[in-house]
């Protein structure tokens, strides 16, 4: 009976004990990060930059998947339903976190309840561009186009974000730019290269090729003052336009019951791999400041701008139910 006794306590205590060793040998397997856009999209073209880095430090693989649509919301609610053990992540930028509680009535996840925030990766301004064949050189002189072809204009968008800072133009000065959604803010750009819509206001990544390569030009970033990776770009109101600031950021989530040791962990990884000075050059010439702040500072963030995103959608009345 003793024996018997002992046994059961030994098993019990080994019981209790595996979770926290999984946890102290985190990871023993590949971790999954899900990215809500198509391949060529600006967050997957971040994550791709870290993720071999971040695989180095952890001793296994990072494995990138792409589940586009539904303005993020199909790669967010995948994750928030995923085991909570930190193999599967979502590559959560404003639009998903933010942005989507700001326009859509309901929504199958909680930014603030059915995440833990690991790390902010970075934020960075936005950038308008234009077909390098449209009769434009400057904001002043694309919104007196706009204005004598209303029927004519539109921009393209994949996410919300994109959207609401097309919306928020169109409100500020007067202009009637159409909605036309995309996958990734990659086809967005392809959109305007080739003549299918007229605009589009996207994050850099994308970009950055097409600008450099002559096809797009760019009329101005949603900064302050002009980004040091593009400083022959004016800002919005330099350019004739609204003084509108619009900054995004992007980082890496994992479900809400994540065990903290394992948040953590990746927490750590995400600060080394965005100090890497060849990681820093990259994020850099896409005009990412890097962060790799804490759970606690990142959460803070989101909830700031969910209310201020939501501030802004009401005040434009902007809806995608």
């Amino acid at each position: 009976m003793r024996l018997r006794i002992a046994l059961t306590y030994a098993l019990l205590a080994c019981a209790l004990s595996a979770p926290a060793r999984a946890q102290d040998n985190f990871p023993t397997k590949p971790v999954h990060i899900i990215v809500g856009f198509a391949a060529g999209g600006g967050n997957d073209i971040i994550v791709r930059v870290l993720a071999p880095k971040m695989s180095e430090g952890l001793g296994q693989p990072v494995i990138i998947e792409n589940r586009p649509g539904a303005q993020n919301i199909i790669a967010a609610e995948y994750v928030a339903k995923a085991a909570p053990d930190g193999y599967t992540l979502l590559m959560g930028p404003s639009g998903a976190m933010t942005m989507n509680p700001a326009i859509y009535s309901k929504l199958p996840y909680s930014p603030l309840k059915d995440f833990i925030p690991i790390s902010m990766i970075g934020d960075f301004p936005l950038i308008l561009v234009v077909s390098a064949t449209l009769p434009v050189n400057s904001v002043k002189e694309l919104i007196e186009y706009a204005r004598a072809n209303p029927a004519a204009v539109n921009y393209s968008a994949s996410a919300a974000p994109f959207q609401l800072a097309a919306e928020l133009f169109n409100q500020k000065t007067g202009t009637k730019f159409a909605y036309i959604p995309y996958k990734s803010s990659g086809d967005s750009v392809n959109a305007v290269m080739s003549g299918q819509v007229t605009i589009t206001i996207t994050d850099p990544p994308p970009v950055i090729g097409p600008i450099k390569g002559g096809r797009v030009r760019a009329l101005a970033v949603t900064a302050s003052k002009r980004d040091p990776a593009w400083p022959e770009v004016p800002t919005l109101a330099e350019a004739g336009g609204p003084d509108v600031e619009i900054r995004l950021f992007t980082g890496f989530h994992a479900p809400a019951a994540t065990p903290r040791a394992i948040v953590d962990r990746l927490q750590r990884e995400v600060a080394r791999v965005v100090k890497i000075p060849e990681i820093r050059e990259r994020l850099d010439q896409m005009s990412i400041v890097p962060s790799g702040n804490t759970s606690e500072e990142f959460r803070a963030i989101i909830a700031r701008d969910i209310d201020k995103w939501t501030a802004v959608a009401k005040a434009a009345n902007i809806k995608a139910d």
